[in-house]
């Protein structure tokens, strides 16, 4: 296993895999907000990251393997595209749902959609164009198993 820890430590901080994609929640934190009590708008940012980050590691794509050159070479995740809708603010203390899930796979694209949701109530939704790129900058494909393991389970 990856990290620092053992699993009964870390159980459950990265989230579930779905039939869909990947689920994680997360609470908002006085951190998180701005004078006005509810959640800044770059934060929503913060929370997508998690969970595209946390789908990556429980799919066996871990960000430390990738800078290691476990496949042939160092590999950097960046984000090429990025649409956002707010649709409604989200406080202090609240729990969200951070879902996130493949759309499509394309040679050294992924194009995903995330949503973040207060119970039942949508409150952010993305779009979100990813690739992989190599230490030149260049993008490289996607492996074989990351196509299958990023994949809907339907």
């Amino acid at each position: 296993m990856a990290g620092n820890g053992n699993a009964d430590e870390t159980t459950g901080l990265a989230g579930v895999l779905t039939p869909f994609g990947h689920r994680l929640t997360a609470r908002v934190y006085f951190a998180d907000t701005d004078f006005s009590g509810v959640v800044y708008h770059a934060r929503y940012l913060e929370f997508f990251e998690r969970g595209r980050s946390d789908f990556l590691r429980l799919a066996g794509v871990h960000h430390t393997e990738l800078a290691d050159g476990i496949h042939g070479e160092k590999l950097v995740w960046v984000v090429k595209r990025m649409e956002i809708d707010f649709r409604a603010p989200a406080r202090i203390d609240d729990i969200l749902t951070i879902d996130t899930r493949t759309e499509k796979i394309s040679g050294a694209r992924i194009h995903m959609a995330q949503e973040i949701r207060r119970g039942e109530d949508l409150l952010v939704e993305a779009k979100v164009e990813a690739a992989i790129i190599g230490s030149s900058g260049r993008p490289r494909r996607f492996p074989a198993e990351w196509v299958a393991a990023f994949s809907p389970k339907n």
